[in-house]
C-alpha cells in the first residue's frame, strides 16, 4: 500500500495557518499503526507510529508537555 491511495484527514482545529499534520485513520483502524504526514507535503513521507507511541504522544499534547518555542 502507498500513501497516495490512503485516505488522509486533518484535523477539524487545524485552520490554516500552514502547521498541520494530517493522518490516514482507516489504516490506523485496520492496522494499528499511525501513519502521519506534513499537510503542506502530501507526497512527501510519512511516519509511522505504534498505537502505544501515538497515544502516548497524544497524552502528552493534550498535558501541555511540550514547551512553546
Amino acid at each position: 500500500m502507498t500513501t497516495e491511495s490512503l485516505r488522509w484527514f486533518k484535523s477539524s482545529y487545524s485552520g490554516n495557518g500552514g502547521q498541520c499534520i494530517e493522518w490516514a485513520r482507516d489504516h490506523a483502524a485496520a492496522t494499528g499503526e499511525f501513519l502521519v504526514r506534513d499537510s503542506k507535503n502530501p507526497h512527501g513521507p510519512a511516519l509511522a507510529f505504534e498505537t502505544a507511541a501515538w497515544s502516548s504522544f497524544v497524552s502528552a499534547v493534550r498535558g501541555d508537555e511540550f514547551p512553546v518555542v
